[in-house]
């Protein structure tokens, strides 16, 4: 039985050096960072929002800290992928490292 063949979905594409991929790694990172940024700043909006219903006394202390709760389930998240990007920037580092030593 013989393998498939698969097509190259690389045909067609501009060819890049080791360089602009590592850059263009690196860019990815730094867009991926500022998503995060723009998630907890909405995430903090919220918080200020639910502080001042519970303070207009429009919802409940368990709602507050429901809400609470939530945002501390998300930036948990956010640790997580920034603890992704950590480890990604660093083997963006060795790549380039390795990259001056060839």
């Amino acid at each position: 039985m013989s393998l498939p063949n698969f097509p190259n979905p690389f045909n067609g594409l501009p060819e890049f050096d080791k360089e602009d991929v590592l850059l263009f790694l690196l860019a990815s990172v730094g867009q991926e960072e500022l998503a995060l940024a723009h998630i907890m700043n909405a995430e903090g909006e919220k918080i200020q929002a639910a502080v001042k219903e519970f303070e207009d006394k429009c919802i409940s202390l368990d709602e507050l800290l429901d809400t609470n709760d939530n945002v501390n389930d998300l930036l948990k998240t956010v640790i997580k992928k920034e603890m992704l990007l950590q480890f990604k920037i660093e083997n963006v580092i060795k790549l380039f490292e390795m990259k001056d030593k060839h």
